[in-house]
């Protein structure tokens, strides 16, 4: 395994780093896979107690029937939030909002790989949030995209039952992997200014631009 492959510098792949939900035909290549997993098994853990695990699914066929099954807890979620059994439940303004969220639920079912992040028992999620950093930056970096998902409670047993997942193994994520079909960043964010504060709650941080200089023109 050759790491050096990751020769994006990091700025770039943080600051280019966004969701991607759309994705080519193109499988990942398995050298590709082993490289993103491995740099997830070198995040920072509690005690070292590496926790996390990744289970990686390339088989056309489960992707399918896992897509399925993505699809109804997306909707069981939106159903739960928002009342939605449909894409006609929406307002314009909504499907706007949404539009990408609800083109992955239909489309999971062909992306070409999906990683499963999971953990064993303590199953403490702060020793695998990190790991699942670390592999969505090494996508990146071999211009590989990827998103962070969850389910639904409602799907959970039969998920476990399709990929044969222990009991007491935690869900954490599903991450599909694939090239995008269209680009990655640069990403509209809030500014740091406006999510970081130094010292005390609202305490404002140097770099946060006077109320004259935010003004545009001034």
């Amino acid at each position: 395994m050759d790491h050096s492959r990751l020769s994006m510098t990091l700025g770039d792949a943080i600051f280019t780093q966004r969701a991607i939900r759309r994705f080519r035909p193109d499988p990942v290549p398995l050298a590709d896979l082993e490289l993103i997993v491995s740099a997830a098994a070198k995040a920072p853990n509690g005690g070292n107690s590496q926790i996390a695990r990744f289970l990686a699914v390339n088989d056309a066929d489960l992707i399918r029937e896992f897509g399925a099954l993505y699809r109804e807890a997306w909707w069981a979620k939106r159903r739960d939030a928002e009342g939605w059994t449909g894409p006609d439940d929406l307002t314009e303004a909504e499907r706007a909002q949404w539009a990408s969220s609800m083109r992955l639920a239909d489309e999971m079912a062909a992306v070409p790989c999906v990683v499963f992040a999971l953990s064993v028992p303590p199953n403490a999620a702060g020793s695998v949030l990190p790991a699942t950093q670390n592999l969505m930056l090494a996508a990146r970096g071999l211009g590989i995209g990827s998103v962070p998902t969850t389910l639904h409670h409602s799907v959970e047993d039969r998920f476990r039952e399709m990929f044969g997942i222990p009991a007491e193994v935690a869900f954490h994520f599903a991450i599909p992997l694939g090239y995008p079909a269209g680009s990655f960043g640069p990403t509209k964010r809030r500014s740091s200014w406006e999510t970081t504060y130094l010292n005390r709650w609202d305490g404002a941080v140097p770099w946060a631009p006077t109320t004259a200089s935010a003004v545009p023109g001034s």
